[in-house]
């Protein structure tokens, strides 16, 4: 019964909070707003929660986050470089068109996530069957290079985290 109630129990607080917060009042009304959105709004919202992961290679997922700050910081070096040389060099930007092998639903949201935080890349589109997406790339001279980097390191450890 208390499941049903409160899902979330710290989504709850938090809600609370940030209501009060925001409209800068203890008052009574406010409470109560606070507490009737904070119970309701994770109760009716449950069903659209994801089922949590299960993350099956810890060390992979460490490998990963390492491999994906190495890429910040190297992609950062990259696009500065390329910006500050003017157009002697300009880049090789395009879209490119991925193929997944990857359908667990979170993995797939892992590599959106790790797209976005990496300067230079941008995650533009899904399939409707999530059997490729397309990336808008900074500097891709050529493509199917990319493509092999890209799921040797980002997709391939995100299939051993959550499939395999």
């Amino acid at each position: 019964m208390r499941k049903r109630l409160l899902p979330a129990p710290l989504l709850s607080a938090a809600l609370v909070a940030m209501w009060l917060v925001l409209n800068r009042s203890l008052a009574p009304g406010h409470w109560l707003l606070a507490l009737l959105l904070g119970i309701a709004l994770p109760a009716v919202l449950a069903p659209l929660r994801p089922v949590v992961p299960r993350v099956r290679h810890p060390l992979v997922l460490a490998r990963l986050i390492a491999v994906v700050g190495h890429d910040v910081v190297a992609s950062n070096i990259m696009v500065l470089r390329t910006i500050f040389s003017g157009q002697r060099h300009p880049p090789h930007s395009k879209f490119v068109v991925i193929p997944l092998d990857m359908r667990d639903p979170t993995g797939i949201t892992a590599l959106a996530m790790i797209t976005t935080a990496i300067p230079g890349t941008v995650w533009c589109e899904l399939a409707r069957d999530g059997s490729a997406f397309m990336l808008h790339v900074w500097h891709a001279p050529d493509e199917a290079a990319f493509i092999a980097n890209y799921k040797r390191r980002y997709e391939q450890p995100l299939i051993r985290i959550f499939e395999s």
